[in-house]
């Protein structure tokens, strides 16, 4: 008998080696273990730390070691967003895998061979075609991985013994075009495994109905022409815990001697916070921000303070990083949101962020990554980098104190990921058009999916507007009119499997070793571009000479300290949701009423701040905003609208500009309705420019 009941439903030897190993079973662990037991789809969100990916992986490895389960054939299929994380789960699998062989040998009781294999576009082509002819029992890949292998035979005979399937760090995907890929994915695999459970994770997602609705999807019965659907039930399991946090926003005092150097006061004050704290941290938004601060960080040390992180560097200089805060070899890393999941770095002292995360989740990610085990403090620094990220700020740390993140709303119907999945379903088979139609349509993205827009796409993808000349527009299947079949046209699969998703290809250029061809990183095709012989910079904490520049290639060798500049890269803009910058148009609502008031600075110190410069500098920006406009602060209720009599740049002509406060993935849609707008009403048309926090008109 285990020392915890709730361990009870596991096998005796299973539950001794928790209690021993592991200790007291966390809180949700005691709520999940049952209902995943029972074989319910569920949906289990807690804070990070709390021991999800474990909760949902300890059933599975029971009922594998109890024999109910036969080994031999892929029974566990686990996805995540990221290669690095996936990698890492493989690790944390098979330690106590290698733990448990051991209790169960003392025992004298049998133990039977369970591996554990991720496959990703960084495993080589052996270990892929090893992995076809003898499956894994614990499969871990990515959704692109998944799509590739529902494309192939082999790959689908590979996943047709399904029991469960773990979704860990759902919100990551779901409000994108790779959450509809992967759910996609998952509903196409009931017809060839048959029913399996189906468990998702997430410390940050919200309504948690509507995600549970897209999880479980729809039981597809009865003929394609009369198809009949069922909602899947998922239970939902949120823990009641509460995470506690202590926050604080520090903005730096500008220098009274200005220098050419901007960052300079940040740093300063960046440098005793790595120095106190045995592993620190630190957020950055972009990859040029990561890779500036790491080399400002490191500029007059002897030995590096910092290394950088990001999704542009070779994943062998990302490991080597994470490996070294963990094992204490480095005081702090640099990082953009590579580091945002729960990769395993060991445990954190505080979390940095340099500027205002683009979401509210993503502030509850970052910062949970510090004390990231029960009952445990996440201790956050937030440190804006001017005025008006003051103002971000203010509102972020209030809404990761009081829980409320924004809302996710998964992408339904893109019609450009259906015509990936029309290409994929065909690769394997021929296909009745009523039942393809039928099998889309289970999922929940595309279970709305009028049978007329379907059909568009099949006369796309059957070449309908090849004529067009558009590369991309050529037929990828073949319609077979008599027999309402689809099937695939040679050539279209490898297309299909050169397409990467739906994550967009930057054209980035490989940076590599001179000497060696290493990988190194990624560089922006805009930069090289840009870049010349003989130039230096830095990437990874190590300075870089360009000593040749091929079509796809730039090619580099190290160079000893020198003045050297950061790359840049373009995919890096984020366009703010409309709650988050709703929540700052209500900030900025109630700031107007009570600007002018004594208490105001003590209610942005009491709900807010712990620093009094951030929020005397924020009350000195709001009342220099309302003083230069003679007019109420824009927000919610207060549309302001600017007119410049000069064009960007000062170039001659005449800006409007509105202050929406709608955040980008609102103002940027409405940016085109209004430049088409404007030119049907004025007969001329004009250049819209459209930010976070603002739509101009250039006229």
């Amino acid at each position: 008998m285990s020392a915890d009941p709730s361990l009870n439903i596991f096998h005796p030897v299973i539950a001794e080696w928790f209690s021993v190993r592991v200790g007291m079973p966390t809180p949700i662990q005691k709520a999940s273990w049952p209902v995943i037991a029972s074989g319910e789809h569920v949906l289990v969100t807690a804070p990070t730390g709390t021991g999800k990916t474990f909760t949902a992986f300890l059933w599975a490895l029971h009922q594998l070691i109890s024999g109910t389960w036969e080994t031999g054939r892929t029974r566990v299929l686990y996805i995540s967003p990221l290669k690095a994380l996936n990698n890492d789960i493989q690790r944390n699998l098979i330690f106590p895998l290698t733990e448990l062989r051991r209790t169960f040998e003392k025992t004298g009781e049998p133990f039977p061979d369970i591996r554990v294999q991720t496959r990703s576009g960084d495993t080589p082509p052996s270990e892929r075609r090893k992995m076809l002819r003898f499956p894994p029992e614990i499969f871990i890949t990515t959704p692109e991985s998944l799509n590739i292998l529902l494309s192939t035979q082999s790959g689908e005979t590979l996943l047709s013994d399904l029991r469960t399937v773990i979704l860990d760090e759902i919100h990551a995907v779901i409000g994108s075009k790779r959450g509809t890929h992967l759910i996609t994915a998952i509903d196409r695999i009931v017809p060839l495994s048959g029913e399996f459970q189906r468990i998702a994770l997430s410390a940050t997602v919200h309504p948690l109905e509507r995600v549970a609705e897209f999880i479980g999807g729809y039981r597809l019965s009865g003929d394609p022409e009369h198809a009949c659907y069922l909602k899947r039930p998922v239970s939902i399991i949120k823990s009641r815990s509460e995470k506690e946090y202590a926050l604080s926003v520090r903005y730096p005092e500008p220098d009274p001697f200005p220098t050419v150097d901007p960052w300079a006061p940040m740093i300063k004050l960046l440098k005793p916070i790595i120095r106190q704290n045995r592993s620190t941290l630190i957020f950055t938004n972009n990859r040029r921000l990561c890779e500036r601060i790491t080399l400002k960080l490191n500029a007059s040390e002897k030995v590096p303070l910092a290394y950088a992180h990001h999704g542009s560097l070779s994943k062998s200089i990302r490991e080597l990083v994470e490996t070294k805060l963990k094992h204490g070899e480095l005081k702090a890393i640099v990082a953009t949101n590579s580091l945002e999941l729960g990769i395993d770095i060991g445990a954190l002292d505080e979390v940095v962020l340099i500027q205002c995360p683009p979401k509210i989740s993503s502030g509850v990610q970052r910062i949970g990554r510090a004390g990231h085990r029960v009952g445990k403090t996440s201790r956050g620094t937030l440190f804006p980098s001017h005025p008006h990220d003051i103002l971000e700020s203010a509102v972020m740390t209030a809404r990761i104190l009081d829980g409320r993140i924004e809302e996710v709303r998964p992408v339904e119907q893109p019609l450009d990921v259906l015509s990936q999945v029309v290409v994929s379903m065909a690769a394997t088979r021929t296909w009745n058009i009523d039942a393809m139609f039928a099998q889309i349509r289970s999922s929940y993205p595309f279970h709305s999916l009028k049978r007329s827009h379907f059909d568009i796409v099949l006369n796309m993808l059957n070449g309908r507007y090849e004529e067009t000349r558009i590369r991309e527009l050529k037929p990828r299947i073949l319609i077979d009119p008599e027999d309402c079949t689809v099937s695939i046209k040679k050539g279209a699969t490898l297309d299909l499997f050169l397409s990467g998703g739906v994550i967009p290809d930057r054209g980035y250029f490989h940076l590599r070793h001179d000497q060696t061809r290493g990988l190194i990183g990624e560089l922006d095709e805009e930069f090289v571009w840009e870049a010349k012989i003989g130039q230096c910079f830095t990437l990874g904490t190590q300075h870089w000479k360009i000593i040749r520049i091929t079509h796809n290639d730039v090619l580099v060798s190290p160079t000893p300290k020198a003045p050297a500049s950061s790359p840049f890269w373009r995919g890096d803009a984020f366009n703010r949701d409309f709650y988050f910058s709703e929540q700052i148009g209500v900030f900025l609502e109630t700031a107007n009423t009570h600007l002018d008031d004594p208490g105001f600075l003590d209610t942005l110190m009491r709900d807010y701040y712990r620093d009094d410069s951030a929020a005397g500098h924020l009350i000195g920006y709001l009342s220099r905003q309302r003083e230069a406009t003679a007019t109420d602060l824009p927000h919610r209720h207060h549309l302001l609208i600017e007119l410049v009599k000069t064009g960007p740049g000062g170039v001659p002509g005449n800006q409007i500009i509105l202050h929406t406060f709608w955040g980008g993935r609102v103002n940027r849609p409405f940016a085109m309705a209004l430049e088409a707008a404007w030119e049907s009403h004025a007969g001329v048309g004009c250049d819209v420019f459209a930010g976070n926090d603002s739509v101009s008109l250039v006229i």
